[in-house]
């Protein structure tokens, strides 16, 4: 087991890229919950993409 140390050299690395994740545009931050709101641009291309995807 000594030998195997892949693992604890790369835990510090992230797994995934949060560039292009949801609340990478933020436009503001509520007050007292500390809750991301997205700018509207970013909830209409949200609702397009569901709408676009309903079945």
């Amino acid at each position: 087991m000594a030998e195997n140390r892949f693992k604890e050299k790369f835990m510090s690395m992230p797994v995934e890229k949060h560039d292009t994740a949801a609340w990478a545009n933020i436009e503001s931050v509520k007050k007292v919950s500390k809750v991301t709101m997205p700018s509207e641009l970013q909830v209409d291309n949200a609702k397009e993409h569901v709408d676009s995807n309903e079945k």
